[in-house]
């Protein structure tokens, strides 16, 4: 019980949501979210931080660059969150402006490693199988 209420603390503000709208299209630096979400850095960071500290994302350095992802578990609990945040999003302001960004700034070389687990050309969904 404890899990899923750090879970949706750390989903309960905006500038989390669409944070998590992006990781689920794959492990991005920390730079690219920030540079597609408009924020500073200490803010972008501050945010992965509490979602880090919510259980929802864990992150890796790579140099200077720091990359995050989300949290993948065998739990259904996290997986069904996830599957029902891909469904949310999904067609919704302004996750559907922030997900064609991040794909138009992989498309121009974004720092960010290609996703994993691309998802739909024409939704927000990830590719059946992914998470």
């Amino acid at each position: 019980m404890r899990h899923l209420e750090n879970y949706f603390k750390g989903l309960a503000e905006a500038s989390r949501l669409r944070i998590v709208n992006l990781l689920l299209q794959g492990e991005l630096c920390v730079c690219d979210i920030q540079r597609i979400l408009n924020l500073t850095q200490p803010s972008a960071s501050r945010h992965l931080n509490y979602l880090k500290h919510a259980g929802l994302v864990a992150d890796r350095r790579d140099g200077l660059r720091v990359f995050y992802r989300l949290v993948e578990e065998e739990a259904p609990v996290l997986r069904n969150l996830y599957e029902f945040l891909c469904g949310a999003f999904s067609g919704v302001e302004p996750f559907e402006s922030d997900v064609k960004q991040l794909r138009d700034s992989l498309a121009r070389g974004a720092c960010a490693i290609p996703p994993s687990n691309p998802v739909s050309e024409t939704s927000n969904e990830r590719v059946p199988g992914a998470l």
